[in-house]
Protein backbone atom coordinates (compact mmCIF):
# COMPACT_ATOMS: atom_id res chain seq x y z
CA UNK A 1 0.00 0.00 0.00
CA UNK A 2 1.27 3.48 -0.89
CA UNK A 3 1.42 5.15 2.50
CA UNK A 4 4.61 7.23 2.36
CA UNK A 5 4.95 10.90 1.48
CA UNK A 6 8.49 11.97 0.60
CA UNK A 7 9.47 15.59 1.16
CA UNK A 8 12.40 16.76 -0.94
CA UNK A 9 14.60 19.83 -0.88
CA UNK A 10 17.22 20.10 -3.59
CA UNK A 11 19.67 22.47 -5.20
CA UNK A 12 18.97 23.84 -8.64
CA UNK A 13 19.86 21.40 -11.39
CA UNK A 14 19.92 18.31 -9.15
CA UNK A 15 19.59 15.27 -11.38
CA UNK A 16 16.86 12.63 -11.23
CA UNK A 17 19.59 10.12 -10.38
CA UNK A 18 20.81 12.20 -7.42
CA UNK A 19 17.25 12.58 -6.17
CA UNK A 20 16.58 8.86 -6.53
CA UNK A 21 19.78 7.97 -4.65
CA UNK A 22 18.81 10.34 -1.82
CA UNK A 23 15.27 8.93 -1.61
CA UNK A 24 16.50 5.33 -1.62
CA UNK A 25 19.06 6.16 1.09
CA UNK A 26 16.37 7.73 3.28
CA UNK A 27 13.86 4.90 2.87
CA UNK A 28 15.73 2.52 5.17
CA UNK A 29 13.70 -0.67 5.39
CA UNK A 30 10.64 0.84 3.70
CA UNK A 31 10.04 -0.34 0.14
CA UNK A 32 10.21 2.10 -2.76
CA UNK A 33 6.73 0.98 -3.87
CA UNK A 34 5.27 2.30 -0.58
CA UNK A 35 5.78 5.87 -1.86
CA UNK A 36 2.46 7.57 -2.60
CA UNK A 37 3.65 11.10 -3.31
CA UNK A 38 6.65 13.37 -3.60
CA UNK A 39 6.43 16.89 -2.18
CA UNK A 40 8.45 20.08 -2.35
CA UNK A 41 8.18 23.85 -2.35
CA UNK A 42 6.28 25.41 -5.26
CA UNK A 43 9.43 27.10 -6.57
CA UNK A 44 10.56 23.60 -7.66
CA UNK A 45 7.61 23.25 -10.06
CA UNK A 46 9.95 23.38 -13.07
CA UNK A 47 12.98 21.62 -11.58
CA UNK A 48 13.91 19.15 -14.34
CA UNK A 49 15.52 16.50 -12.14
CA UNK A 50 12.59 16.43 -9.71
CA UNK A 51 10.05 16.27 -12.54
CA UNK A 52 12.01 13.51 -14.29
CA UNK A 53 12.28 11.48 -11.07
CA UNK A 54 8.51 11.73 -10.52
CA UNK A 55 7.68 10.90 -14.14
CA UNK A 56 10.10 7.95 -14.19
CA UNK A 57 8.31 6.39 -11.21
CA UNK A 58 4.76 7.63 -11.97
CA UNK A 59 4.66 9.54 -8.67
CA UNK A 60 2.55 12.66 -8.15
CA UNK A 61 4.43 15.80 -7.18
CA UNK A 62 2.64 17.88 -4.58
CA UNK A 63 3.85 21.46 -4.31
CA UNK A 64 3.35 23.72 -1.31
CA UNK A 65 3.70 27.47 -0.90
CA UNK A 66 6.09 29.22 1.47
CA UNK A 67 3.12 30.14 3.68
CA UNK A 68 1.94 26.53 3.94
CA UNK A 69 5.46 25.30 4.71
CA UNK A 70 6.12 28.08 7.24
CA UNK A 71 2.99 27.03 9.17
CA UNK A 72 4.61 23.68 10.02
CA UNK A 73 7.12 23.70 12.88
CA UNK A 74 10.55 22.20 12.34
CA UNK A 75 12.49 20.69 15.27
CA UNK A 76 15.91 21.40 13.74
CA UNK A 77 15.78 24.48 11.50
CA UNK A 78 18.04 24.59 8.47
CA UNK A 79 20.35 27.60 8.19
CA UNK A 80 20.53 27.10 4.41
CA UNK A 81 16.74 27.00 4.01
CA UNK A 82 16.47 30.11 6.17
CA UNK A 83 19.10 31.92 4.08
CA UNK A 84 17.83 30.87 0.63
CA UNK A 85 14.08 30.64 1.18
CA UNK A 86 13.27 32.37 4.44
CA UNK A 87 11.97 29.08 5.89
CA UNK A 88 13.09 26.84 8.74
CA UNK A 89 12.99 23.79 6.46
CA UNK A 90 11.45 22.31 3.34
CA UNK A 91 11.58 18.53 3.25
CA UNK A 92 10.04 17.79 6.68
CA UNK A 93 7.12 20.24 6.40
CA UNK A 94 6.47 19.15 2.80
CA UNK A 95 6.47 15.47 3.79
CA UNK A 96 3.96 16.17 6.58
CA UNK A 97 1.76 18.33 4.36
CA UNK A 98 1.76 15.72 1.57
CA UNK A 99 0.95 12.87 3.98
CA UNK A 100 -1.99 14.85 5.34
CA UNK A 101 -3.12 15.77 1.81
CA UNK A 102 -2.94 12.11 0.75
CA UNK A 103 -5.10 11.11 3.72
CA UNK A 104 -7.57 13.88 2.89
CA UNK A 105 -7.63 12.87 -0.81
CA UNK A 106 -8.27 9.22 0.08
CA UNK A 107 -11.03 10.12 2.49
CA UNK A 108 -12.87 12.30 -0.03
CA UNK A 109 -12.14 10.48 -3.31
CA UNK A 110 -14.61 8.03 -4.80
CA UNK A 111 -13.20 4.51 -4.84
CA UNK A 112 -12.99 4.45 -8.64
CA UNK A 113 -10.83 7.59 -8.73
CA UNK A 114 -7.98 6.29 -6.60
CA UNK A 115 -5.77 5.19 -9.50
CA UNK A 116 -2.60 7.27 -9.37
CA UNK A 117 -1.04 8.90 -12.40
CA UNK A 118 2.13 10.94 -12.62
CA UNK A 119 0.96 14.49 -12.21
CA UNK A 120 1.90 17.72 -10.58
CA UNK A 121 -0.63 19.01 -8.10
CA UNK A 122 -0.39 22.26 -6.25
CA UNK A 123 -2.27 22.18 -2.99
CA UNK A 124 -4.03 25.52 -2.54
CA UNK A 125 -3.58 27.87 0.39
CA UNK A 126 -7.21 27.62 1.45
CA UNK A 127 -7.14 23.84 1.56
CA UNK A 128 -3.93 23.38 3.49
CA UNK A 129 -4.20 19.89 4.93
CA UNK A 130 -4.42 19.36 8.67
CA UNK A 131 -1.20 17.59 9.62
CA UNK A 132 -2.46 16.39 13.00
CA UNK A 133 -2.46 12.71 11.93
CA UNK A 134 0.74 12.91 9.90
CA UNK A 135 4.05 12.00 11.50
CA UNK A 136 7.62 11.85 10.36
CA UNK A 137 8.96 8.35 9.87
CA UNK A 138 12.40 9.60 8.84
CA UNK A 139 13.62 13.06 9.76
CA UNK A 140 15.65 15.12 7.34
CA UNK A 141 18.59 13.27 5.86
CA UNK A 142 21.10 14.83 3.50
CA UNK A 143 22.53 12.89 0.59
CA UNK A 144 24.59 14.62 -2.11
CA UNK A 145 23.05 18.02 -1.30
CA UNK A 146 19.48 16.72 -1.42
CA UNK A 147 17.37 16.68 1.72
CA UNK A 148 14.73 14.00 2.17
CA UNK A 149 12.15 13.37 4.91
CA UNK A 150 9.45 10.73 5.04
CA UNK A 151 6.00 11.08 6.59
CA UNK A 152 2.83 9.04 6.76
CA UNK A 153 -0.54 8.98 8.42
CA UNK A 154 -0.63 5.19 8.63
CA UNK A 155 2.76 3.54 8.11
CA UNK A 156 4.92 2.48 11.04
CA UNK A 157 8.47 3.78 11.39
CA UNK A 158 11.03 1.56 9.69
CA UNK A 159 13.73 2.55 12.14
CA UNK A 160 15.08 5.63 13.83
CA UNK A 161 16.95 7.34 11.02
CA UNK A 162 19.62 9.83 11.95
CA UNK A 163 22.19 11.32 9.68
CA UNK A 164 25.54 11.30 11.43
CA UNK A 165 27.44 12.38 8.33
CA UNK A 166 28.99 15.83 8.41
CA UNK A 167 26.33 18.39 7.58
CA UNK A 168 26.78 19.93 4.19
CA UNK A 169 25.11 23.08 2.95
CA UNK A 170 21.57 22.25 1.97
CA UNK A 171 19.41 24.71 0.03
CA UNK A 172 16.16 23.35 1.34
Amino acid sequence: MKTLAIGIGCRLHSSAEQIEAAVRAALGSHAFDEIGAIASIDTKAHEAGLLEFCARHALPLKLFSRAQIAAISVDEPSAAAREHLGLDGVCEPCALLAAAAEESDLASAPRTALASEASTASVGESIAPDTLNARLLARKTIHDGITVAIASTSAKPAREHTNHAPQEQDPS
